[in-house]
C-alpha cells in the first residue's frame, strides 16, 4: 500500500476545530495580557496619584516589560495558528517542510501548528 501524502477532509476539519480552539483561548490570552499593560482594565487611582515608593514603580514597570514578552510571545503563536488555518485550507497541513512526510497526529495534536516532523526537528539539532 502506498504512504499516505496528506491527511483526509476529515481528518484536516478535526485539526481545524482544535485550532479554532486554541485560537480563541490564545486571543481571550492576549487581550488580557494588553489590558494589563494598558492598565485598560483598572479604575484605580495608580495612575493619577502622587506615589514616592521607588521600589513599587519598579516592580510595576518589571511587571508591564514581563507582560510585554508574554503578549508578543502570545501575539507570535496566534499567527502560526493561523498560519496552520491557511495550511488546512490549502490542504498541505501536516506535510513536514524538510521531509515532505506527513507528521504525526499525535505531533499535531499537542503542537497543532506544527511544520516539522519529529524525525527533522532532531535533525535540527
Amino acid at each position: 500500500m502506498a504512504e499516505k501524502t496528506r491527511y483526509s477532509d476529515e481528518e484536516l476539519q478535526e485539526f481545524k476545530e482544535l485550532i479554532l480552539a486554541k485560537l480563541e483561548k490564545a486571543k481571550r490570552d492576549y487581550e488580557l495580557l494588553r489590558n494589563t499593560i494598558t492598565m485598560g482594565d483598572g479604575n484605580d487611582t495608580q495612575d493619577t496619584s502622587p506615589t514616592f515608593k521607588v521600589l513599587e514603580e519598579g516592580a510595576s514597570v518589571l511587571s508591564k516589560e514581563e507582560a510585554g514578552k508574554l503578549a508578543q510571545r502570545q501575539q507570535k503563536f496566534i499567527q502560526h495558528l493561523q498560519a496552520a488555518l491557511v495550511r488546512i485550507e490549502n490542504k498541505t497541513y501536516g506535510i513536514c517542510r524538510e521531509t515532505g512526510k506527513l507528521i504525526s497526529k499525535e505531533r499535531l495534536r499537542a503542537v497543532p501548528h506544527a511544520t516539522l516532523s519529529i524525525e527533522a526537528k532532531k535533525a535540527q539539532k
